[in-house]
Order: C-alpha cells, then structure tokens, then sequence
C-alpha cells in the first residue's frame, strides 16, 4: 500500500497529465491544473485540513467532469473512498449547464462532509479566480450571478469547516 504522500504526489501527476492540455478561461489562460492544486493548498493550510483522502479528492476534483477519466480509473488507481468523493462533486455532462447548476444547489447538503469540503474549496477557489482572473469577456452582471449562485451552493455547505466559509464571506462580500 502506498504512503499518503506518495499517494498524494500520484494524484498530482495524474491530474497534470490529465488536465496537461486545459487552461482556465481567464486572459492569461492559466494552466488548468493550477486549480485543483489551489484547492488542495487552500484545504491544507487556510482549512486547516488533513484527511488525505480530502486533499487527493481535491486534486482529482474536475479529472471525471473534464476529461476523459472514468470513476473505474479512479478506484482502480486511487481506491473508493476517493473516487467516491470525486464523483459526488462532480456535474452530469449530458445535462444542460441549468439543470447542473441546480443539481449542484439541491445536492449540496446531502454530500459526505469530505465532499463537501472539496465543493466549498472549489467555490472559493473560482471566487477568487473570478476577482483576479476572470474568465475573459464576461461582464460585470454574469460574474455577480456566479458569486450569487455559489452563495446559494456555499449556504447548504454551512457547519463543515468555520475558517473556510469565513474565508468565503469575506470574498463573496469584497465581490466581483
């Protein structure tokens, strides 16, 4: 079996190469694997949070949503709980982006509390993405909609991690 960070170094190196021809929409076009990197650091040092299957989880977050990994890879390379985790924060492709927008909203509550830690990094992570880097074209109106619409994913996270949303609050109040 391997050790957590050996384990933990593997996931990076699958997500790199998984991510390796992605960038964020921003003007700079960021390297996508920046991201679920930011995640992971955020969890750890701002969240104070050290479950190894949490930080993993974090940097696999998008691999099955944007590429072509398979929730069968994931177990197979990083065993159930993780991937379990991965796909419970992960969207439905084959809907429409309202009916995952609302999924995201509905669901939110009823995951694991190590999903949901990775959904409230997530969203903090694209918050201030979206203050510093945000996506190229969009307008001042769709950036207040994402804030608003994270806000109401962020409200059925409450009571997992108080460090975490406060970081939240302060970036959703400074706004877009």
């Amino acid at each position: 079996m391997l050790n957590e960070l050996t384990l933990f170094f593997k996931a990076l190196h699958f997500a790199a190469d998984k991510h390796r021809d992605q960038r964020r929409k921003d003007v700079g076009a960021t390297p996508y694997i920046n991201h679920p990197i930011e995640l992971a650091e955020l969890l750890s040092y701002e969240g104070q949070v050290s479950d190894i299957n949490v930080l993993i989880a974090a940097v696999l977050h998008d691999t099955v949503e944007d590429t072509k990994t398979t929730q069968e890879e994931l177990e197979d390379t990083f065993g159930y709980e993780i991937a379990s985790i991965v796909m419970e924060v992960t969207d439905d492709k084959s809907l429409t982006n309202e009916d995952r927008k609302r999924l995201q909203i509905e669901n939110a509550a009823t995951c694991s509390s190590q999903a949901k830690l990775v959904k409230l990094a997530d969203k903090i992570c694209n918050l201030r993405d979206m203050s510093a880097r945000p996506p190229d074209g969009w307008s001042l109106e769709r950036k207040r909609k994402y804030f608003d619409w994270s806000r109401r994913i962020v409200s059925q996270l409450r009571g997992i991690n108080s460090n975490l949303e406060e970081i939240f609050d302060k970036i959703y109040a400074a706004g877009p």
